[in-house]
């Protein structure tokens, strides 16, 4: 197996880490019915499925059991 020869100081090992945090979610409010959700996603409101704010289908479940 392969070893260091020279020790990683702390500093240069977090630089090299700097890439790795996590980013803070974008969330939009809907404009008809003011609920959060994420970008470029449907969601659930109601019972009902909703895309860009318009309603994509009425009375939606999930098939997953």
């Amino acid at each position: 197996m392969a070893h260091p020869k020279r020790k990683i100081s702390k500093t240069r090992r977090d630089k090299r880490r700097t890439h790795q945090g996590l980013s803070e979610k974008a969330i939009a409010l809907c404009p008809t019915t003011d609920t959060p959700h994420l970008y470029h996603h449907a969601y659930v409101v109601e019972g009902d499925l909703y895309h860009k704010g318009k309603l994509a289908i009425k009375n939606y479940t999930t098939n997953a059991q």
